[in-house]
Parts: structure tokens; sequence; C-alpha cells
């Protein structure tokens, strides 16, 4: 209740590709996007789940499906970045699957040296989609055309789900980076959810984490398609 006047009210919300969710099962879907801020993307995704769940159409309306909202979902977060500040704790509780990968710290770019998965992280997720949705965001970071993880093309080769891209714009000019406050008013928002891929299950996983980066549109090709704002979308 207490972002939706910052969605729908002091800026715009263009949605599309709605359709592409209505017929889906309840579990083993997931969900990989591009990503500008820490929170603001994934609070407009489960908005915009609730209002599926309302039989809406490309549009919020008013906020009365938050009465009766869609809960089944999880999104994947950085420990780090969830256990930064109180209010990053409190979302926790909205459904954070924290894992331990790349973070910012102190403003400076911190990789923690891995071999492969964490299999604690791995069994998170696993779990997670027997029973839900789960949003992820490949890149790991809200830096645009930031390489995707191999860790998003192991969860897909793993557990088979349907895996829906999608692909937003304005979240960095309209919120700061946490995406709590306001940078900027009246700008247009845009969430594009597109058709299921066709993944090979089988195929490699460089392979598969291609096809995805190219699906939410971070992937060289766009990068190198001309002239683009600061969000990495045309």
């Amino acid at each position: 209740m207490i972002s939706y006047p910052g969605i729908a009210i002091f800026n715009r919300l263009k949605i599309e590709g709605t359709e592409n969710l209505e017929q889906l099962p309840e579990n083993n879907v997931l969900f990989v996007s591009n990503h500008q801020t820490y929170f603001a993307d994934v609070i407009v995704f489960i908005h915009i789940f609730c209002a599926v769940k309302w039989r809406r159409h490309n549009r919020l309306g008013l906020p009365f499906c938050l009465f009766n909202p869609f809960t089944h979902v999880y999104f994947v977060a950085a420990e780090e970045t969830m256990r930064s500040s109180w209010i990053s704790r409190l979302f926790i509780l909205a459904g954070a699957l924290t894992v331990k990968r790349t973070w910012r710290h102190e403003a400076t770019e911190v990789r923690r040296v891995r071999r492969g998965l964490d299999p604690f992280d791995t069994r998170k997720i696993h779990r997670a989609l027997g029973k839900n949705w789960v949003i992820t965001f490949p890149q790991g970071t809200t830096k645009p055309f930031a390489p995707g993880r191999k860790g998003t093309a192991y969860i897909i080769k793993n557990n088979r789900p349907i895996v829906i891209p999608v692909v937003i714009n304005g979240f960095w000019r309209a919120f700061t980076k946490q995406g709590l406050q306001f940078k900027k008013r009246g700008v247009l928002l845009s969430v594009q959810f597109k058709p299921p891929l066709q993944i090979d299950y089988d195929a490699d996983v460089n392979i598969i984490l291609e096809q995805v980066m190219d699906a939410i549109e971070q992937s060289r090709q766009f990068m190198l398609k001309g002239p683009h704002d600061h969000s990495g979308v045309q």
C-alpha cells in the first residue's frame, strides 16, 4: 500500500505481456529480468502478480487486489544487500532467498572467490521453485550490460522451470538505487513480460545463459545496437 503511489500515481507504469502469466502453473516458474534498483523492481513485480491474480490485463488499477495478494513468489537477493539495513531485513519476510554472491560494499565492487555454487543456496531455490514462482536477476548487479552469472543457468538446467524473461526500464531514473526514495517524478516505468523461453535443458550452461541474456536484452548484441540510455534497454 505504501509503495503503490510511487508506482502508479507519482510515476506512470506501462505493463506489457501479462497474457503470458495467466496460464502459468503455481510452481516451478522462474522470472529472469534485467536489474535497475535493489528493491523497486521486485516490488513492482509483486504488484503486477497481484493484479493478474484479479484478472487485470496489463494494468494495476486501484489497489484493492492487495487485500488478497499473490503470495506464492520468492526473489533471489544478495545476502549482504538484504542484511544492510533494518528495512532490507524486513523485506526478507516478503520472500527473499538470500545467496552469497558478488555485492557492493562501501561503494566498492567486491568479488567473493568461490568454486561452483553454494549447495545451501541452490537447495533454497530448488525448494522455493517446488511450490512457488521465483524472480531472479542473472546479472546480480544494477549495472547495465554486466555479464550474467552462470548460477542462473545452473538453476534452469537442474530444475527445468518455465522461464519467463522480463525487460524493465525507467526504474533507475525514477528511484534511488535502493529503490525506496524518488529521484524524479513523472517517469514512465515499463515492464514487459515475454513468452516462455524454449530451452534445451540438456544444453551447456553457457548456451542457456546466452539465451537468457538475449531474452532480457542485456547481451552484447543489444549493447552494440546503437545509442541507449543508462538502463541498457533500447
